[in-house]
């Protein structure tokens, strides 16, 4: 698989994928330090700026576009400025590359304050555009701290919920094949206290757990199915509906990562982050226990940085940096249900 990556960051894609064999055709970043770590990491890859102004022909062709447009307008910390937010204009400007490239797979994640921004109407708008594009698509509320898959045996130790959109040109049953596995038969249902505490997750075996019906959207006029246990009003646009019988989860929660314990949320104010002792003292989590909890390699993060060397590489643009990241455990997990969708077409 040849995947193009914007709002690239340190590249979760890149350290969940590359162990596949996939590959980036080019990755995209404006942020200072990322772009050095991307340097650092992936010098033969073309490192572009504004992932707007990528056009067909530039690159080579790829399988797969993927990318984690800002999340702060959409964030129930900040200022919810949604759409109007130049911020959250880029998750359009995400469909516009799409449209330019034509992939025959996207993946897109934001925080899950994006479901209710603008009432609803800005994540609306984002599905119905990409259907428009002629993408069927399906959503998922996945939380690291329960994805476990090959290299992350015991997922990752923080809570970090966050939306997936997977979607497939032509034909939404691949997009929710991705996201959402088929019921298991037999065996006992969990127990209401085992179903909160998995919600939003995957287990080892890699099935889906939690509470509520999920939807995915297709672009077939002629595709109408009935929601079954779907709480909430659906995004308003003109598509018909299709609720694939599965599992998705309650946004209304904060969006905030947490780890536990701690002592703040990395979202928010990296600095303040924190772990208990036993002594019940509280100090800082280091940069290297931070790309843990994301999932990235030892010292990932460690790189030479305005005339230090790896070692004196400063804290705060490290911290910046793992909390604007994907989970590398739930990338790997999505790109292994790609593969097992793409086996069986």
């Amino acid at each position: 698989m040849i995947f193009g990556s914007v709002c690239s960051g340190i590249e979760a894609a890149s350290v969940a994928w590359s162990p596949l064999g996939w590959r980036a055709a080019f990755l995209s970043e404006i942020d200072p330090f990322p772009r050095a770590v991307l340097q650092h990491h992936y010098p033969d890859v073309p490192l572009r700026g504004d992932f707007r102004e990528i056009n067909e022909g530039d690159h080579e062709a790829i399988d797969l576009l993927v990318g984690g447009t800002p999340c702060q307008s959409f964030s129930v910390a900040g200022l919810r400025g949604g759409m109007d937010d130049e911020r959250g204009n880029l998750a359009l400007e995400y469909l516009r590359l799409a449209s330019r490239l034509r992939p025959s797979w996207l993946v897109w994640e934001n925080v899950p304050g994006v479901l209710s921004s603008g009432g609803g109407r800005d994540f609306g708008s984002f599905l119905g555009a990409l259907a428009e594009l002629g993408y069927g698509w399906a959503y998922r509320v996945l939380d690291a701290q329960y994805v476990r898959v090959d290299g992350y045996p015991r997922a990752v130790p923080q809570r970090r919920r966050r939306v997936f959109v997977v979607g497939y040109l032509g034909n939404w049953r691949r997009a929710a094949a991705v996201l959402f596995e088929p019921p298991r038969s037999g065996g006992n249902p969990p127990t209401r206290r085992a179903g909160k505490q998995a919600d939003a997750g995957v287990s080892s075996e890699g099935t889906a757990r939690g509470g509520r019906a999920c939807v995915a959207v297709s672009h077939d006029p002629a595709v109408t199915l009935c929601a079954r246990d779907a709480k909430g009003p659906l995004p308003e646009n003109s598509l018909s509906t299709v609720v694939v019988s599965c599992h998705a989860f309650d946004a209304r929660q904060s969006d905030v990562c947490q780890f536990g314990p701690i002592s703040g949320p990395l979202d928010t104010d990296p600095y303040s982050i924190g772990v208990h002792t036993a002594a019940s003292a509280v100090r800082r989590l280091t940069p290297r226990e931070c790309e843990r909890l994301q999932g990235f390699p030892d010292d990932y993060t460690a790189i030479a940085w305005r005339g230090k060397p790896p070692d004196q590489c400063p804290d705060g643009p490290r911290y910046k940096a793992l909390g604007n990241s994907m989970a590398c455990n739930v990338v790997r997990w999505i790109s292994r249900r790609i593969e097992e969708v793409e086996r069986h077409v």
